[in-house]
């Protein structure tokens, strides 16, 4: 499903304009990703709590040459599914 997938099916379920639908939908989007970048965790009852984890540096080996590269350490978006998710999942 796509962000206009998403936009269309809840435009027709609750009957609001799509142009609606979609600044809702990108102002909750920008919501989510402020808190994240914040280092906040953003929970969604019934989908799961997206959180910040962070990566520390490493060395890897570049799988063509063999030389070996040093990563530095990264902050990434860790997403956990709800319990009623993976049931339903399941």
């Amino acid at each position: 499903m796509t962000k206009v997938d998403l936009i269309d099916q809840v435009s027709q379920k609750t009957g609001l304009p799509k142009r609606d639908v979609e600044r809702v939908l990108e102002t909750a989007i920008a919501a989510m990703q402020q808190a994240l970048t914040h280092g906040e965790k953003v929970s969604l009852t019934g989908l799961g709590v997206f959180t910040v984890a962070e990566r520390k540096a490493r060395i890897a080996r570049n799988p063509k040459t063999g030389e070996q590269v040093e990563v530095p350490a990264r902050k990434a978006a860790k997403f956990k599914p709800a319990k009623e998710l993976k049931e339903m999942l399941a």
